[in-house]
């Protein structure tokens, strides 16, 4: 090989295609005769980068027919795993003489321990301090990566910022170099290394053994950007070897000077008193890293070579001279108003708005399926949205294309994930309902019985939780089962599974060290579940992340509170990427950005085009303030901005682009992402000729159903034999009200089914309150002096009512317990007959029947008939109106003997609520109210004319709905307070617009 004066450093531009074009010209430069490549060592930047570049050589041997090539040797360089992979493929370089790194979960509980004991008091605990730790070692990742030293934040450029700097950025500086300086005496004492710290002396010893001793074999780095210091100075000496070359991707050559100026200093050597990175550097354009790269490399922009191969789906070559000009710097960008025809040119590329999500989903879909009917074509979905990539996956599936979304979920969103986090929560919230039927319901559950006998006994429990929230503990669900098992005989064998795998998580007790937390989670987890737990690919990956974090909690005997397990394990399984295993569509590839570096397909979907998603939202480093961080020479949280900006760069390279965005989130209206924004700017009057609107068309036609006839108010006409049913007391408002109502519960037989862990609704509070009061005149019989305040204890401790409703709800419940105590117990003229009295007669052929709250005997020989409510009860004014005729009917009722036992005619009507009470009540809660028009009231009904008025609206009712023919229409009254239970069934919203002979409202 000739011998040469510089370095030797080529780019392959966007639209030649990187791993393609790199094999294309690897190959003849580099073969050897039956050695092949074997004698070449590449460098490359990640895992996934050595899969693209293995996939592309052999579509390179399919193309040019070699029937055979040895690959050449391929070391990642760009990952933290450096020393498992750069020892062993670059032997003879091992440097026995470089101290281990320290694992990564040692260096967690270590931090936290050093963090707690550097604040004292004031250090927070558990999940917290976890959290801080894991940001603690974040930013010194980012500053050993930059080749900062913790004596550099002693330096005295930093100093001079102190006073500065708010309070909050004092301490948060003074925290972390004190957390600093014991850290590093903690790894000297244990002689070991951050494994930044180790990756930098790797690649310090690497370039020193190469600078000295040539290899005698070629050395290539391609593709690597990374602006590491250690590894800049790496990658030089590989530009410099007589067999060696660096290969950048996606290096604008054709860059004017004076935009390359305007990019900025980019940690260049500064000037006395400036910092490495000034305040206008243009850190988000897509070429700034690059040049922040080559300016550590030592390589001057002229220096930098084309390229002499292109790949397989490469594009025009004007395409690069396009995305040069999309991305020019503020100042550049005023020139495209003059830019030229040719350097506008977007020709295969597209641009595709969606209303939501769910449709940009359902697009992308339907132009990845019409891109594989093309035989050959490659198709590649690049997002860095998580949950769009998902969605696109499962609609590929309808069409069975298996398309992985390659860049993985976190462990906390796999089902053997969310297994452990539930597990967590259970323990954390004394096994409340929600949780705890989602655990006993996850689809590796099965207790060791037949799945389906462990559904249909979970079925039964969910069933009888449902409702207000109970207390804690297994104790509800014990007392469901015992009652069940009469009826269900392996209820039983049921509740034992569970009870034998969650009883051990609820007796913990507090601060328990975290290795017996994941014990007992592992233990519980195999109880309920088997080895199928730990089967897939997810439960490995999960079996591994708790063997680590378990050995690492233990010999730090790091402690924790249960209640906060679960955040803690959140925090730690998000950092944890579970990748599915190989075998999808070949053709089809969803990936995130970081998969999508060097990737090249024929056709490439750049989807979740939005601000805050491409690019991300930029953050600020939680302990160390951005003027500290660019005094040091560390690059901003913008800065990534560019990394996202190179990679939608290098994806423009495409022969063929989509630009996909939704118009919405779940969030709301969301504002397109500035890259997009710059492309659309730049089409001018030629955007029109770039929008893709045929695949959201049609994703919109496949959720579009046929426009359905409107449809009427609901009118049921049941059969002579289905209105054959009895009328309680409390229906006949809803028979004349809204009729449908009626049908609905009586004929139908439909009632709502209320969710788990529901708030304490008005009937769960009547129904608790009847039971108190009943038990307290039971026990008054044999004991007038009997107390409600015990009783209430003894009801709503039967209910398993939780401490939040005991809270907020018991102080009101039991002040106006106590004013019906006093005011019962001082009776002077009337004394208690009956409580929750069931009655019934036989009117015009109907069993009409009712219970009474309680019925009292006046002095003059007649019934009071009572109510209780716990909130407003109904006035004079909704009786007058028709409504509201539940004590009628029960007067009815006694009237006619119904009450066995109780004879007398009805005199008074009492609705006593233990609402809020008017002012005379010194309890504040409970009063009597009738619902007739006595004293002063001026509307309402006489006492003499209410159970003449309820007989009439009662033979009215039997007359036309059990006796007649009449429809039971929805809201036929439409002054009626109807409930909403059944609104959804009779489709109310669809037709209440409609009225007055189908008319729109």
């Amino acid at each position: 090989m000739a011998e040469r004066s510089g370095p030797l450093v080529y780019s392959i531009a966007a639209h030649r295609g990187f791993s393609d074009a790199l094999v294309a010209g690897l190959v003849p430069r580099y073969a050897d005769g039956d050695l092949g490549l074997a004698r070449l060592t590449l460098l490359l930047p990640s895992s996934r980068a050595r899969r693209t570049v293995a996939e592309a050589f052999v579509r390179h041997a399919g193309e040019t027919g070699v029937q055979g090539l040895l690959m050449p040797r391929m070391a990642v360089i760009g990952d933290l795993d450096l020393d498992e992979t750069l020892g062993p493929l670059l032997d003879p370089l091992g440097a026995s003489d470089i101290p281990p790194a320290i694992d990564p979960r040692r260096r967690l509980f270590a931090l936290a321990q050093i963090i707690a004991q550097v604040m004292g008091d004031d250090a927070p605990g558990g999940a917290t301090l976890l959290r801080l730790a894991r940001e603690t070692g974040a930013t010194m990742d980012r500053l050993l990566i930059e080749g900062v030293n913790p004596e550099d934040l002693m330096d005295e450029k930093v100093i001079g910022l102190f006073p500065d700097l708010s309070a909050h950025w004092q301490r948060s500086l003074h925290l972390f170099a004190t957390v600093q300086r014991v850290w590093l005496a903690q790894l000297d004492q244990w002689g070991a290394l951050d494994a930044a710290t180790r990756r930098n002396r790797l690649f310090d010893h690497a370039a020193r053994q190469w600078k000295d001793a040539p290899p005698l074999t070629p050395v290539v780095a391609a593709g690597v950007t990374s602006t590491a210091p250690s590894l800049a100075r790496l990658l030089r000496v590989v530009a410099d070897l007589p067999q060696g070359a660096v290969v950048l991707p996606d290096f604008d050559l054709t860059i004017p000077r004076e935009v390359w100026d305007e990019l900025g200093r980019a940690g260049a050597a500064p000037q006395p008193g400036d910092t490495p990175f000034a305040r206008d550097d243009a850190v988000t354009h897509p070429q700034y890293h690059l040049k922040l790269l080559l300016n550590r490399m030592g390589v001057a922009r002229e220096e930098v070579q084309q390229w002499h191969r292109k790949g397989l789906a490469a594009s025009a070559p004007e395409r690069s001279h396009a995305i040069g000009s999309l991305f020019l710097p503020p100042e550049a960008s005023k020139g495209w108003v003059d830019l030229p025809a040719e350097k506008r040119r977007l020709s295969g590329v597209r641009i595709m708005q969606s209303a939501h999500p769910e449709e940009e989903a359902q697009a992308i879909a339907l132009l990845v399926r019409r891109a594989v009917e093309e035989p050959e074509k490659r198709v590649a979905v690049v997002t860095p949205d998580r949950g769009l990539a998902r969605r696109v996956v499962h609609h590929l599936a309808r069409w069975n294309i298996v398309a992985d979304d390659s860049a993985g979920r976190p462990l906390s969103q796999t089902a053997a994930g969310r297994l452990l986090l539930l597990l967590a929560e259970i323990m954390a919230d004394d096994a409340a309902p929600v949780p705890l039927m989602a655990l006993l319901g996850h689809p590796f559950v099965h207790g060791g019985m037949d799945r389906g006998v462990w559904l249909r006994q979970l079925r039964r429990i969910e069933r009888e939780m449902r409702g207000p929230r109970k207390a804690g503990g297994l104790e509800p669900v014990s007392r469901l089962a015992a009652r069940l098992v009469k009826r269900h005989p392996r209820m039983t064998e049921w509740y034992e599974a569970v009870d034998a795998a969650l009883s051990p998580l609820l007796d913990m007790g507090t601060q328990v060290a975290l290795a017996d937390l994941l014990d007992a989670f592992v233990t519980a987890g195999e109880a309920l579940c088997g080895e199928g737990l730990w089967a897939r690919e997810d439960g490995r990956a999960l079996a591994a992340f708790v063997e680590e974090l378990r050995q690492n909690a233990r010999e730090a005997d790091f402690r924790l509170d249960p209640r906060e397990a679960s955040v803690a394990l959140r925090d730690a399984m998000e950092l944890v990427a579970v990748r599915p295993p190989y075998g999808g569509h070949a053709r089809v590839q969803v990936l995130g950005l970081l998969e999508s570096r060097m990737n090249r397909a024929d056709m490439v979907i750049c989807a979740g085009l939005n601000e805050g998603t491409w690019p991300a939202r930029g953050g600020v480093d939680a302990l160390l303030a951005p003027p500290v961080l660019r005094t040091l020479g560390v690059p901003g949280a913008e800065f990534r901005i560019g990394l996202s900006a190179h990679d939608l760069a290098g994806a423009l390279g495409a022969p063929e682009v989509v630009l996909s965005r939704a118009s919405r989130d779940e969030g709301g209206p969301a504002i397109p992402s500035r890259f997009l924004l710059r492309v659309e700017a730049l089409l001018g009057d030629l955007l029109d000729r770039h929008r893709e609107t045929a695949a959201v068309d049609m994703a919109r036609a496949m959720a579009r159903a046929e426009k359905a006839e409107p449809y009427s108010r609901p009118k049921p006409e049941p059969s002579v034999e289905q209105r054959d049913v009895d009328i309680s007391a409390t229906a006949l408002d809803r028979l004349l009200g809204d009729p449908y109502q009626f049908y609905a519960g009586k004929i139908m037989g439909l009632s709502d089914l209320e969710p788990l862990d529901a708030e304490p609704s008005p009937m769960w509070q009547g129904n608790v309150a009847h039971e108190i009061l009943q038990r307290w005149h039971e026990q008054r019989v044999a004991d007038p002096a009997a107390r409600l305040a015990p009783i209430m204890e003894k009801v709503l401790d039967e209910e398993h009512a939780d401490a939040l409703t005991r809270g907020l709800w018991q102080p009101r419940l039991q002040a106006a317990l106590q004013w019906v105590e006093e005011t019962v117990s001082a009776y002077q003229d009337r004394a208690v007959v009956a409580v929750e009295k069931s009655g019934a007669m036989d009117f015009h052929g109907v069993h009409v029947h009712g219970r009474a709250d309680r019925i009292d005997r006046l002095e003059d020989g007649s019934l009071a008939i009572i109510d209780y409510k716990t909130g407003k009860p109904p006035s004079a004014a909704m009786v007058e109106q028709g409504f509201a005729l539940q004590l009628g009917i029960l007067g009815l009722i006694a009237e006619r003997g119904g009450f066995a036992g109780i004879s007398g005619e009805p005199g008074d009507y009492e609705y006593w609520s233990l609402g809020r009470a008017k002012a005379d009540n010194p309890h504040g809660f409970g009063y009597v109210e009738v619902p007739l028009k006595i004293g002063r009231k001026t509307s309402g009904v006489v006492p003499e004319e209410f159970l003449p008025l309820t007989a009439d609206k009662l033979t009215e009712a039997i007359a036309r709905f059990i006796k007649g023919k009449d429809p039971f229409t929805a809201r036929e009254n439409p002054d009626y307070p109807a409930y909403d239970t059944f609104d959804q069934l009779m489709r109310l919203d669809e037709w209440i617009a409609l009225q007055d002979g189908g008319q729109s409202a």
